[in-house]
């Protein structure tokens, strides 16, 4: 069953019609409805249409956080072969929230690190909802040290409301553990890619997102906080976390503006979560085809990585 986001209630009343119409047929309860079935799927259509034409930017938080969007592991899995993950920090245990090894993209070797949230009950409280402790960050920074020593290019899948705030996490050094990641991907040698598919989320996005390229999917978030977060700082107000959103310019179109991204990976209508397929494999092709660029370029990809970042904001 599709779990339809507060502002879908129009395309979910259409689309509930049209099954039980489908259904009454089905079991020969209804004369003819295939006429009408077709003119309520033109409307649901254009009703999807209409709504994520205009998305408000809480309407993008929404749908950034669609329980059905594709997750780091559907990635994984549908563009990577020969997956080989790797656990644990080698200091304190092992942070499923992230996910990482060394895989094969289009044949070609690549070090895959990525923020998972999980998919149901089990699986989100396996993964923590995507929240990386301490442990997790200093498993991403010993695959980015493995991936620069062998010379392999490094992906990362960003889907994270942001960094365990626990206390236990802070004991064990989140901040230092985020500092650190950062520091290693800015000092990657080898070519570095970066794919926000839902939320990046603060400095725990930020921690495996520091890329020489970045993308964004169109209805994905990229913020310093979460517009719950900044509405509750700046009015002591949670409910005004749609006005925070609005200021706080976090979609993807917004980032593109502000040269904080580099570009945009178009979604399907509706979303990812309507099409998981169609967003996966637009992905693949826009990482294939920068890959390329890397392949023949004579670059230094720890200067470009430094003029990228250092360029920011300066013509704001």
């Amino acid at each position: 069953m599709y779990n339809y986001l507060d502002f879908e209630k129009p395309v979910q009343d259409l689309e509930l019609k049209i099954l039980e119409l489908k259904k009454l047929a089905e079991n020969g309860e209804a004369v003819d409805v295939a006429e009408e079935i077709s003119r309520l799927e033109k409307r649901s259509r254009d009703a999807l249409r209409d709504l994520y034409k205009a998305l408000t930017p809480w309407q993008k938080v929404q749908v950034a956080r669609h329980p059905d969007r594709p997750h780091c592991v559907d990635y994984i899995k549908a563009l990577f072969t020969d997956f080989t993950p790797l656990a644990g920090d080698r200091n304190f245990g092992d942070d499923q929230a992230i996910v990482g090894g060394f895989a094969r993209f289009r044949g070609e070797p690549v070090a895959v690190i990525g923020q998972e949230k999980g998919s149901d009950t089990a699986s989100r409280i396996k993964h923590n909802f995507g929240s990386v402790r301490p442990e997790g960050y200093r498993k991403a920074v010993r695959l980015m040290e493995l991936a620069d020593r062998f010379k392999i290019p490094l992906l990362t899948l960003v889907d994270t409301a942001g960094a365990y705030p626990g206390v236990g996490a802070e004991e064990r050094g989140q901040a230092e553990a985020i500092a650190r990641s950062t520091s290693a991907c800015l000092a990657l040698k080898v070519p570095s890619i970066s794919v926000v598919i839902g939320e990046g989320g603060s400095g725990g996005a930020i921690a495996i997102a520091t890329a020489n390229r970045v993308y964004m999917l169109e209805h994905a978030i990229y913020s310093v906080i979460s517009p719950e977060g900044a509405a509750s700082i700046l009015w002591r107000d949670t409910t005004r976390s749609k006005d925070a959103a609005t200021n706080m310019k976090i979609t993807a179109q917004d980032l593109l503006e502000m040269k904080i991204v580099d570009a945009i990976i178009p979604e399907p209508m509706g979303g990812a979560q309507r099409a998981p397929e169609t967003v996966i494999a637009s992905t693949g092709d826009l990482i294939a085809r920068t890959m390329k660029d890397f392949a023949g370029a004579n670059t230094d990809f720890r200067e470009q990585r430094r003029e990228k970042y250092l360029a920011m904001g300066r013509s704001l």
